[in-house]
């Protein structure tokens, strides 16, 4: 175990939105250390859309060319690495990495993301974040007009189904067992022709991530260019458990308007407390994370 090493700031998490918040502290010389393992969840997602100046840039490119801009700011450092452990004390937080280094600081901001529970569906995994999407903002502008899958069921189902009705009038629901839709949720996806199949769905054929059928059950199959899937998630790391944060009925973080979670001087931003996943609102929740600290700082001190 080295000596201790004490800032104002520690952020688990050095993607988007941990970059975002420790820009904003560093350009107030608030004295912060980014602890990051490198693995971020859209790391299989070829081009990065909707955030405008960045419009189609690769996500790597985007998290490194911040880095770099980040990093510039004196005080603030960056370690290649996993927090393992987070502890609340009188002064603060101690954090201890994979390597057993313990660090300790004022406040803690919670930047972990969160991690897809990816289906028993040969070849899912490999589609996933290139052609089989989460998000018809972040990918639905490049896969419009295709033959199109959805599959979800229930409000989920029917929730996606309306978001992508306007992308491409050639929609087909794949449920994988009870659709759990209302009657009248299917009457307005019949009406759009949008064709609901409850068959299990066992495997995605593909080449090199870009889906060319979805094989069922029966193994029978269909064609499709597209699909978009609502997976479940977890929180990608025990961190904010441990610390006792609170969590949505999703599975969030809870955290207010400015990014306070429900234990004091703990902060969390990005895809881990909101339910909106994209690069430019990991960006915006980290800077205003960093802007609500420094605030907090500036209160105690002056």
């Amino acid at each position: 175990m080295i000596k201790s090493k004490e800032y104002d700031v520690i952020i688990i998490g050095g993607s988007y939105a941990g970059l975002s918040a420790a820009m904003s502290l560093g350009r107030s010389l608030r004295n912060v250390l980014i602890i990051d393992s490198g693995l971020p969840c859209n790391r299989q997602t070829p081009h990065s859309h909707n955030f405008i100046t960045q419009d189609g840039e690769t996500p790597a490119a985007i998290a490194a060319k911040a880095r770099e801009q980040v990093l510039a700011y004196k005080t603030v450092s960056f370690i290649n690495g996993t927090a393992v452990n987070a502890t609340k004390n009188e002064k603060g937080f101690v954090v201890i990495n994979g390597d057993g280094q313990q660090f300790e600081s004022k406040k803690l901001v919670l930047a972990t993301g969160i991690k897809d529970n990816m289906p028993k569906v040969k070849g899912f995994e490999e589609c996933w974040g290139i052609s089989v999407v989460h998000c018809p903002y972040c990918h639905g502008y490049e896969l419009r007009d295709r033959k199109t899958a959805i599959m979800a069921k229930g409000e989920k189902a029917f929730h996606l189904a309306s978001l992508v009705n306007n992308l491409t009038n050639d929609i087909t629901l794949l449920s994988s067992g009870k659709h759990e839709l209302k009657e009248e949720q299917i009457a307005r996806l019949q009406r759009r022709n949008i064709q609901i199949i409850d068959t299990d769905v066992s495997a995605i054929d593909h080449n090199d991530g870009y889906v060319k059928s979805v094989v069922f059950a029966d193994q029978s199959r269909m064609p499709f260019d597209a699909v978009y899937a609502a997976v479940p998630f977890t929180q990608h790391s025990g961190i904010p458990a441990t610390l006792g944060c609170a969590f949505t009925e999703q599975g969030h973080i809870s955290v207010d308007a400015s990014c306070r979670t429900t234990v004091s001087g703990v902060f969390a931003c990005g895809d881990n407390s909101g339910m909106m996943r994209s690069v430019a609102n990991a960006v915006y929740t980290g800077n205003l994370t960093g802007a609500v600290i420094n605030k907090e700082f500036t209160d105690e001190s002056f």
